[in-house]
């Protein structure tokens, strides 16, 4: 809240009228009714807190991977936006990770993830799934289907060539983990909120547009329903545990790991030359995972942002390209 505050201070002094449409849109947001999400499918697979849920369909089964740093839901959100929900409508048993408690993963860095938490639970699916990988989850798709045979992988918006951000973006992240790195040690883990204000940092003015927008919503409306589940999904993630915070700040970004070709899972050296099938959807107007940090090889550019290309009309789109990349195997 605090940093918000200081966003709409910064906004006020260019455009007053914004600032004042922000903070009616906060007010309504806090005071909006929140809607009861419905029970979770049932899972069927389980290491440690980790789980992977089956949101039906027939045939071969396509394993979404959401990223370590917000909830599964975004891939969830409700039944008209619902990626799980497409993904079993087009010929596939839908299947959705989810990482579990941060507290369960404290030792485990970006890799440990892979090798302690995801290996194992795609072994025990026995036959060869296609992974689809979103944000971070899609990096971490990739490294996976070095390890593991895969029937084909997806990426959905998600970084591998991590030298490929701007010079800007790299130097507030590393501005954040200075100032944040002592206490997260100390925590064990780095707060959702510490990662929220970076990413909010990248495009301000935008941030505090929408809730300009969500201001002038009917309060009823499906658009007003999905935006505040939308922001309580951002706002409400598990905190990322330290060791993977870590790797991700200093060795992702810091030193691109995974572009360098010098990023491990075990003893294995992980490339995006991977020996299946791939393709990376990107979103054009992505500033969290821009398109020039995605992986090599065939790409689809979606006309959207990081999470509109999954939630918003534009992934109307993506289903499109996603479906016929999955239909080789019906």
């Amino acid at each position: 809240m605090p940093l918000f505050l200081e966003l709409v201070r910064q906004v006020s002094e260019s455009d007053p009228d914004l600032a004042r449409d922000a903070l009616t849109g906060l007010r309504a947001y806090e005071n909006a009714t929140r809607v009861a999400r419905p029970e979770p499918p049932p899972e069927i697979a389980r290491v440690g807190g980790s789980r992977i849920r089956d949101h039906g369909g027939e045939g071969p089964p396509a394993i979404l991977i959401p990223s370590l740093i917000n909830p599964p839901t975004i891939l969830d959100l409700d039944a008209e936006v619902s990626l799980a929900n497409a993904i079993a409508r087009m010929g596939r048993r839908s299947l959705l990770l989810d990482w579990g408690k941060a507290e369960e993963r404290r030792v485990l860095d970006v890799a440990g993830h892979i090798e302690e938490l995801l290996l194992p639970l795609l072994r025990s699916i026995v036959e060869p799934a296609a992974l689809i990988g979103y944000c971070l989850g899609g990096t971490m798709a990739i490294a996976t289907a070095n390890c593991i045979p895969v029937e084909r992988v997806v990426t959905l918006a998600a970084p591998w060539r991590f030298s490929n951000y701007p010079e800007e973006s790299r130097r507030a992240l590393e501005d954040m983990w200075r100032h944040s790195e002592p206490a997260a040690r100390q925590l064990g883990a780095l707060p959702m909120e510490v990662l929220q204000a970076a990413f909010w940092s990248l495009d301000p003015k935008r941030t505090i547009g929408k809730f300009a927008e969500f201001g002038r919503f009917e309060p009823a409306s499906p658009e007003a329903q999905r935006f505040v589940m939308l922001e309580d999904w951002a706002n409400e993630g598990e905190p990322l545990p330290y060791p993977a915070a870590q790797e991700l700040i200093e060795g992702l970004f810091g030193n691109d790991l995974p572009g360098a070709g010098t990023w491990k899972i075990g003893e294995k050296t992980v490339t995006d030359a991977v020996p299946a099938p791939l393709l990376n959807l990107t979103a054009a107007r992505d500033r969290i995972a821009p398109a020039s940090t995605a992986p090599s090889g065939e790409t689809i550019a979606v006309a959207a942002g990081h999470v509109g290309m999954i939630v918003g009309s534009a992934r109307k789109r993506m289903h499109e390209s996603l479906s016929t990349f999955l239909t080789p195997c019906r």
